[in-house]
């Protein structure tokens, strides 16, 4: 009996982030309501989504480290350099290919400094990025293809910059433009870690 009510559960938190991923993307944070959340997931009362989450800013936040977890799937997939520098540069053009895709550009890129502040939002930034970014660049630094004195800051820098390349792709009158802008500039600024 305490198993099901606990699937219960967990099945009625996943349609409401199933369901609030679906409309913030569609609509944008601000557009949607915890009403239209709860009717469109068919789980009865906002009471259901206050059961899960003490807000819909709350909500959000967990559709966002969704999208972050998902994202970061999708980038490793695509992996294939024969260096760390060559995985180092796929993972970064990963990450500003997938700023074209409308939920991450409105969910991540648009709302999500919007929604919860830019300290907030860096801090989600970094916990999935700095990690990943600063264990290529150590592992190419020991295979010799990158060559960083200090990988923890450059780590940092290698994120800011393409967190802000993503930004200028997601607020951009032309988006696939401004891909390939940000695409040669990034190219550009990793040349100069190349080993």
């Amino acid at each position: 009996m305490a198993g099901t009510r606990q699937a219960s559960k967990e099945e009625t938190r996943r349609r409401l982030v199933a369901t609030a991923r679906r409309l913030f993307a569609e609509k944008g944070y601000f557009a949607t309501g915890t009403a239209e959340i709860v009717q469109a997931a068919e789980v009865g009362t906002r009471g259901a989504l206050y059961h899960h989450f003490p807000n819909k800013e709350s909500l959000f936040e967990a559709v966002l480290e969704e999208i972050e977890l998902d994202l970061g799937t999708k980038v490793a997939v695509r992996l294939t350099g024969t260096t760390w520098f060559g995985k180092l540069g796929q993972a970064l053009e990963g990450f500003l290919d997938a700023s074209l895709e409308p939920e991450v550009r409105r969910i991540l890129l648009i709302d999500g400094p919007a929604v919860l502040g830019w300290d907030a939002w860096r801090a989600v930034e970094a916990r999935f990025g700095i990690g990943a970014i600063r264990h290529m660049l150590e592992e190419g630094a020991r295979e010799g293809s990158v060559q960083v004195g200090d990988a923890e800051s450059m780590a940092h820098l290698l994120l800011s910059a393409v967190d802000e390349a993503a930004l200028f792709i997601a607020h951009a009158e032309d988006p696939r433009q401004a891909r390939k802008r940000a695409g040669a500039s990034l190219a550009t600024l990793l040349a100069g870690l190349a080993g």
